[in-house]
């Protein structure tokens, strides 16, 4: 008996201490749709600029072109590689032999969302059609934590979230595609953007917004409810690749980029969340690459589109910058990764397969 307490009183003190370790309180987690770590790690690339895909040859030359790789991937992604690269770790750069892959065959948005929030490339989760996810999610756990209840909240461009997070099961509140915010106590700009969504071009069809109003709302909830977890999805990079039109797919990455930046530097400004707050960018899926034609495309049968990569700042994760180490991970170890940074073990309460903790994040 003397035994049996003693272990119990083991267990407890390592997980109180496990938790305490961690500076980390909340966190924001933002994906692109679909964004190619070839233009992550390399900037724009100069056959494609020189191809039918883009119009405006040369004014995109003016603004995402120049001979060195290392400057133009800064002047496509700014905030990405002025700080992050400077303060954190980016993780996915196959030139130097660091791989961050999907272990899922199908490679493309749902099966790749599943694995990054499940830890788990479940076969059934096989279709972007609004099937009811039946794994249970790092969000739907973080937000059953002590601490964490209701203080985790997702916005998305894309209209298929409250099916892969289970907004039924979860309880989660998931704002995604042209859905409302229903807080009777929003502020007057949350209620605004209510009905902005309405009334903007739908360039990307009935069901998925702009990713400017998702960043709008996400900014102006971030301010008034302090979530301690938010989930951000972007949708546009994906959108323009699939239209073939690479102007806009680089626009849309570097809009984007600015985005995270605006949302970081307020992050830091506010003492709720300054030097307790991590940042996870990362994709669903990667993008083909040869033949040419296949940058617009990913899935089972596009070489390449299992190709992904993450970045990572905030005060548990090393200033590392970009890694070099020859090694591959994969995005179904982010899901034990996000529950770890925050003090808890996901994969000791999934009832599933969870990919193990990327080690390297934490000091």
């Amino acid at each position: 008996m003397k035994k049996l307490i003693l272990i119990v009183a083991l267990t407890i003190s390592v997980t109180f201490s496990f938790a305490q370790a961690r500076k980390t309180r909340n966190l924001l987690i933002v994906t692109l749709d679909g964004m190619r770590w070839q233009e992550v790690f390399r900037g724009a690339d100069s056959a494609l600029i020189g191809s039918k895909y883009t119009e405006d040859k040369e004014e995109v030359r003016k603004k995402y072109w120049t001979a060195a790789p290392d400057d133009r991937r800064k002047l496509l992604f700014p905030f990405l590689w002025n700080t992050i690269a400077k303060e954190g770790q980016i993780y996915g750069n196959r030139d130097l032999g660091n791989k961050e892959e999907l272990s899922n065959p199908y490679r493309f948005s749902y099966p790749g969302y599943n694995e990054l929030f499940t830890g788990f490339p479940d076969v059934r989760m096989n279709t972007n059609d609004a099937i009811a996810n039946p794994n249970l999610n790092v969000l739907e756990f973080l937000n059953k934590q002590k601490g964490f209840e209701g203080k985790v909240v997702s916005f998305s461009s894309w209209e298929r979230f409250p099916q892969i997070l289970n907004t039924g099961r979860s309880g989660l509140p998931v704002y995604s595609g042209y859905a409302d915010l229903k807080n009777n106590d929003a502020n007057a700009r949350l209620k605004y953007l209510n009905e902005l969504q309405h009334h903007v071009p739908h360039y990307l069809g009935d069901s998925t917004r702009l990713d400017f109003i998702t960043y709008e709302f996400s900014k102006e909830y971030l301010k008034q409810y302090k979530p301690r977890v938010m989930y951000m999805a972007f949708d546009e990079t994906d959108d323009m690749a699939h239209a073939g039109n690479y102007k806009f797919y680089l626009d849309r990455a570097k809009q984007e980029d600015g985005y995270i930046k605006t949302l970081w530097e307020m992050i830091q400004a506010d003492p709720f969340y300054k030097n307790n707050t991590t940042l996870l960018i990362t994709c669903d899926h990667g993008r083909g690459e040869v033949p040419m034609d296949q940058w617009r495309d990913h899935g089972a049968n596009v070489k390449g589109a299992e190709n992904t990569w993450f970045a990572i700042l905030g005060p548990d994760t090393p200033a590392n910058g970009e890694i070099k180490t020859s090694t591959t991970i994969y995005h179904k170890q982010l899901a034990q990764t996000i529950s770890e940074l925050l003090g808890f073990d996901f994969k000791a309460a999934a009832g599933h397969e969870v990919g193990n903790t990327i080690k390297t994040v934490f000091k």
